[in-house]
Order: C-alpha cells, then structure tokens, then sequence
C-alpha cells in the first residue's frame, strides 16, 4: 500500500484498531459502524497476529478465515460505503523464525501489515510479554527478568532492530512503546545515555530506509504520552519519514481517541520547519 498517497487523500483515518478477534472490546461490525458515524474515509482493522505461543490477547490460527470473511462482508454493506475497509494484521515479532517475514504471512489476503513487539526473552530465554498495564509489567520485571530494566530495555530495542532489518510490514507499530513501562519501573531512563543508545539504531533504520511509522495515540489522555515520543517528532518529521496517525483503538469510543492532539502537535512541527 502506498500510505504516502493515503496520508494525502485522507485525513480521518485509523490503520491500528482490535476487535473480538484478538484483546478488543468489541465487534468488527461495531467499529466499523463507530468509523463511518466519525466521518472516517479509511479504516484497517489489525487484530493481533497468530503466535505459536500461548497468549490470550492474539488471535488464534483457526481465526483468521472468519476474520477475511468479516471483513469482506462489512466490506460490502452498503450503508457503510463512506469509509474503504481494509484487511491488516498487528504481526508480534518474535525472533528470526517468526514476524512479519514469515511465509505464512505472505500467504495470507491482506491489505497490509504492522509489525511490532510486545513479547521479548527473558535471560533464560521464555518469552514474556511486556507490553500492557504497568502493574503486570512490574510483577512480570521480577518473575522473570530478576528486576533488569536494563535488559528490558536493551532486548526490546535489538528485537526491533532485527525486525526493521528482515522486513514484511508496512508499518512499524509503536516502536518506543517499552518507554512507557520503563519509565514508571525506572524514572528518568529515557534521559540517560544508556537509553538512548539502544533506541538511537532503530530511529536510524527507520530514516535511513523511509520507513511508515505509526503515530499511535492510544496512551495520550492516561498517560500523556504518544508513541513514538514527542521528543523524537522532530527529528523524524524534518526526515521526511511518512507518519500515520493511528488510535490503536479497542473499542468504538476510542476510535478517534487524542488523534486531534497528535495533528495539533504535528501540524506546530510543520509550520516550524516551514518558516525555518
């Protein structure tokens, strides 16, 4: 997909949000209705990927049909024409024998793909997911990573890397997202040079190649932050890097959630640069 074109033609949009075919709130068909009643021209639905190991927000494999077949019945309600739907895929990378590279991804009829990690290693090697609410996120810091931050930190940042490196999405998801359990586990780890060296490669690849990142705002009213964070916009706006603006929404109510607040921020950016 050309998402520098879509970028131009459409300006209420969404190409991240789940449903009941993985951790949503809610049916596709109601989140289609809530897109189209908030003047949406373009929709993704991207329910978590099948993973070959247990999880309870990921799809399951014998899902998927059911999901392209849902998919193309809104496709073709005519009260909802207003908006073009299309089929994606939230693909979790795990490690080099799986991610959006896989062939099983490659086989599969869909419009387009983002990758991101949620799930890393621990030191013996057990993946944990360490995305979520930062109260898992500190029990599961001393279940498995015998309280590490650094470890986290710097095993998110290098399994990013590897994925940017192999490639298959269209999308990069949430690319800093570990920041924000982090911080709350370590305050001030964003500012240290030790952070900023793990997450300085991935911002490299992604400029160096012109990759599509995600602006995601799911965690901007709560938290108040966006991912990838403010403090990386500029850079990545004066890179020319193609930006998309997207709710990760998980239930109708969230469809636009903060997408004015990133424009906003965006659109200030832009002007700056303009008059620079």
């Amino acid at each position: 997909m050309d998402f520098r074109q879509l970028i131009s033609e459409h300006k209420q949009y969404t190409f991240h949000s789940h449903t009941q075919f993985c951790d949503g709130h809610a049916p596709m068909l109601d989140m289609a209705r809530a897109a189209v009643a908030e003047g949406f021209t373009a929709y993704g639905f991207t329910p978590h990927s099948p993973i070959p190991i247990e999880s309870p927000c990921n799809m399951s494999f014998d899902a998927v049909e059911e999901y392209i077949d849902e998919y193309r019945r809104i496709s073709a309600m005519p009260e909802l024409s207003s908006c073009k739907f299309y089929a994606g895929m939230e693909v979790d990378y795990l490690g080099k024998d799986w991610g959006p590279s896989n062939e099983y991804f490659k086989s599969l009829p869909l419009d387009f793909i983002i990758g991101s990690v949620h799930f890393i290693p621990s030191q013996s090697g057990e993946p944990v997911d360490i995305d979520g609410k930062y109260s898992s996120f500190a029990k599961r810091m001393l279940l498995y990573f015998r309280g590490d931050i650094e470890y986290v930190v710097h095993t998110f940042y290098r399994r990013t890397a590897e994925m940017l490196e192999k490639g298959g999405f269209d999308i990069v998801g949430h690319f800093d997202k570990v920041g924000q359990n982090a911080s709350y586990f370590h305050p001030g780890i964003e500012d240290s040079s030790f952070y900023q060296g793990c997450i300085e490669p991935v911002i490299n690849t992604i400029i160096d190649r012109g990759l599509t990142i995600e602006l995601n705002t799911k965690a901007y009213a709560e938290h108040g932050r966006f991912f990838p964070g403010i403090r990386y916009l500029d850079r990545l706006v004066r890179a020319g890097v193609p930006i998309l603006v997207n709710s990760d929404a998980h239930a109708p109510d969230r469809i636009s959630a903060s997408r004015a607040d990133a424009y906003t921020i965006l659109n200030k950016i832009s002007a700056i640069l303009e008059n620079s």
